[in-house]
């Protein structure tokens, strides 16, 4: 076996533990939601992780401040992250994980959507076309007007899935001149203040054993986004992308365990021709030679993932980290 392919396969591994943390940090977003708030869980959430992301941030030695460089694109960031966090965290309280996971796989499309004009990238008639098609699988897993009752769970988790992929694609047009920093605290933040506000309003006294899940919560945020840079340090991001869609064999478990969930054969349908289409892009950036940004490839971040860093955030700070004398 080549270095390269020992190296790919690496990354592999540490995708699949991340996204699997990453669905175990669902789950006691979802028990959490049966009893509290998202307002509420969130402003815990944020809370516990401010402590893990101190740790990261004294290491950085880099010079400046946290006035932001591009101040319009960083607050359009922050306000998209902000609804992004709470329209996800909100769908996985309503829903079945299975279909949350279905609905926010949309990102990668939305993010060749949002390219366009965002990254003045160039698309094709075969990434269009993979648009459309991923549409379809939406529509599908939605099936309206098929008996399945759609309500405030789908809206969450479709307008949690446009905002997550604006942020995204936002932090690739400004990621190279902002700090991470910047970056980084500026929507956990906003996060804080905007659910501090929130919670004399939505308030529930929380057990011992609730308090002990959020903080659980916020260390499989933080972990799990280690395990992911990892994942990227070691294979192509090609290769370690599409790892994401394994969390649909997590959902199935999971939910069926906890939840009493059991995807029905529509939801996988559409769950598949959405994963296909998704990982169509990622083909047509990584081999297609057609795409200048390859925003879906180069996109690393977790959609919906507000109790921790985005993780190109702490990938910034690690490599400065690693870079500072000794």
């Amino acid at each position: 076996m080549t270095d390269t392919a020992k190296n790919n396969l690496r990354g592999v591994a540490f995708a699949l533990a991340a996204y699997g943390i990453f669905s175990t940090h669902d789950v006691i977003v979802k028990t959490l939601g049966l009893s509290y708030s998202t307002f509420q869980i969130i402003f815990f959430g944020v809370l516990f992780s401010f402590p893990l992301v101190m740790l990261m941030l004294m290491r950085d030695k880099t010079q400046g401040n946290l006035i932001p460089r591009h101040p319009w694109w960083t607050a359009l960031r922050t306000v998209s992250a902000v609804i992004s966090g709470i329209c996800v965290f909100f769908a996985f309280s309503a829903l079945p994980m299975a279909q949350v996971y279905a609905i926010i796989f949309t990102m990668p499309l939305l993010i060749t959507v949002l390219s366009i004009p965002i990254l003045g990238e160039s698309v094709g008639p075969h990434r269009w076309g993979a648009v459309a098609v991923g549409l379809l699988g939406v529509i599908v897993v939605l099936r309206p007007g098929g008996g399945a009752d759609l309500g405030l769970g789908h809206l969450a988790a479709l307008t949690g899935a446009f905002f997550g992929a604006l942020a995204a694609i936002i932090v690739r047009k400004i990621g190279q001149e902002e700090r991470s920093a910047v970056l980084l605290l500026y929507p956990m933040m906003a996060n804080f203040i905007i659910m501090a506000i929130a919670m004399p309003f939505v308030y529930e006294p929380i057990k011992v054993e609730g308090l002990g899940l959020q903080g659980v919560m916020a260390c499989f945020a933080f972990f799990g986004g280690l395990c992911l840079i990892q994942a990227y340090k070691s294979g192509d991001a090609a290769i370690v992308a599409p790892m994401q869609y394994s969390q649909m064999i997590w959902a199935a478990i999971y939910g069926g365990i906890f939840f009493d969930e059991v995807p029905d054969t529509v939801t996988w349908i559409g769950a598949g021709i959405i994963i296909s289409s998704g990982l169509y892009i990622v083909v047509r950036e990584n081999f297609g030679g057609t795409s200048e940004n390859r925003p879906v490839v180069n996109t690393k971040s977790r959609i919906g993932m507000p109790t921790a860093p985005r993780i190109q955030m702490l990938q910034g700070l690690i490599r400065r980290s690693a870079k500072r004398p000794a």
